[in-house]
């Protein structure tokens, strides 16, 4: 399985299939860890005595550490290689798992996090790059569709497993759970494609400076939620001027850390601003509902797991279809219709009434997941192809990159509502609708060049 560097049409058989089992049971670990924290939330502020608006920091800092990282680590992957650096991460991410047993406290926690979401973020940085070589070009969409299959049933089990774990064994194990994904991976991991690596030296200073603005960025914002205001805004402030002067350092390089060349790019570029309102809304709407479920209508936590289940099986069903369409549709149409369903969806769940049976809530939830599900594949898709193959690690970090900030900035967004004791009314769905909204809008500007 360790043949030579794939061609840039895919790699052959059977070495694909392996591959593609390698790299579904490592997207199946980080989607289970992404996401199967949230129904942990409730009983880990229980337990270890910290408010509701606190401890969504055990989500948004590992979005924090990823979002510093992932540009970093993708310009890495360009010049050390996308299979070492994906597998690495995964080492790494294994590691930190093991040692959430010795967690007695909300700091430590905090800690061992972050050391997830390093090995998380080096792995994520490539890993979208990667199926552009295993899979042949006119057969991409379809690949980013199976992909997503194995995302969203990934995504279909964390909030169960989760729900399951809290409920009858001790709250810890929930961080521990996506790790045997992560052991098959490596094992089978040779498989995975090493494309020809870049020339020349890596670019530290410039990954040192990517990372340390959207620190600056997030973590203000972050500090300004949950702790002082005095010194999360200047923090903030200073990471946006330092993000105006890395972008104009980094107009003039060849390979840029963060992809100006790709920016530049219309369609690439409206299709990552669409990426980042999306990715807000369906954050703020994930985070949201366990409080919602179990503050709001009383629901125990293995329960919770059960009413949030109809969103990532009916992504499940949608995410391979629009994966296929989109390589006979255009983008653009199957995310504007896409937008108007989420959005749709939102707003219906605002309007059900708090002893609204478990199929009323359950109806509603699928038609938003429909609506999320008809946009990411595609939209992934359209980067994809109108990035140049030398610069696919750059186009998969920005791809990672704009999910994480937009989960990032709305688990943020449904922190502040917790914390201003809005997070249990109709507001956080309200404002999930309209950035589903915006997502469409910015979607129908790039209508012509799609």
């Amino acid at each position: 399985m360790s043949s030579p560097a794939p061609s840039t049409d895919g790699l052959p058989l059977p070495r694909r299939i392996w591959a593609i089992l390698a790299i579904s049971f490592g997207t199946a670990l980080f989607m289970i860890d992404g996401t199967i924290a949230n129904v942990a939330l409730p009983t880990i502020a229980d337990e270890l005595r910290i408010g509701e608006g606190a401890v969504v920091s055990v989500v948004t800092l590992y979005q924090l550490v990823l979002v510093m990282c992932l540009l970093p680590f993708g310009g890495l992957g360009e010049q050390f290689g996308l299979r070492r650096v994906y597998q690495t991460g995964q080492a790494v991410f294994a590691l930190a798992s093991a040692a959430t047993f010795l967690v007695d406290s909300f700091p430590m926690l905090l800690i061992v996090r972050g050391f997830q979401a390093l090995g998380a973020a080096m792995a994520l940085s490539v890993a979208t790059a990667m199926l552009r070589f295993i899979y042949p070009s006119k057969s991409l969409g379809g690949g980013l569709g199976i992909n997503s299959v194995v995302a969203a049933s990934s995504a279909a089990l964390a909030p169960t497993l989760g729900g399951f774990l809290v409920e009858h064994f001790d709250w810890r194990w929930v961080f521990v759970a996506p790790v045997p994904f992560a052991l098959i991976s490596l094992a089978i991991g040779r498989a995975l494609p090493h494309p020809e690596q870049a020339s020349g030296r890596y670019d530290w200073k410039s990954g040192l400076w990517s990372a340390a603005t959207f620190g600056g960025i997030i973590g203000g914002l972050d500090i300004a939620i949950h702790g002082s205001v005095a010194l999360g805004a200047p923090l903030g402030v200073a990471g946006l001027i330092s993000g105006l002067l890395f972008v104009r350092s980094q107009s003039a390089r060849e390979r840029p850390i963060f992809p100006v060349d790709l920016l530049r790019n219309r369609t690439i570029g409206l299709a990552t601003i669409g990426a980042i309102f999306a990715f807000m809304a369906s954050a703020a709407m994930l985070v949201l509902l366990p409080f919602r479920l179990q503050r709001g209508m009383g629901y125990a936590p293995d329960e919770v797991g059960l009413l949030i289940l109809p969103f990532p099986l009916t992504m499940l069903i949608v995410s391979p279809t629009a994966g296929w369409l989109s390589d006979r549709v255009k983008s653009s149409i199957l995310g504007m219709i896409g937008m108007v369903f989420a959005a749709s969806g939102m707003i219906l769940m605002m309007l059900a009434p708090a002893d609204a049976a478990p199929m009323d809530f359950a109806w509603r939830l699928s038609l938003t997941a429909v609506g999320f599900g008809m946009f990411y594949s595609p939209n992934a898709r359209m980067i994809f192809n109108s990035a140049p193959m030398a610069r696919t690690a750059a186009a998969s970090s920005m791809i990672a990159t704009a999910r994480l900030l937009g989960q990032t900035m709305g688990a943020s967004l449904v922190g502040i509502l917790l914390a201003a004791g809005l997070g249990l009314g109709a507001v956080p769905l309200m404002v999930g609708a309209a950035l589903a909204v915006g997502a469409g809008l910015v979607t129908l500007a790039r209508y012509r060049t799609d």
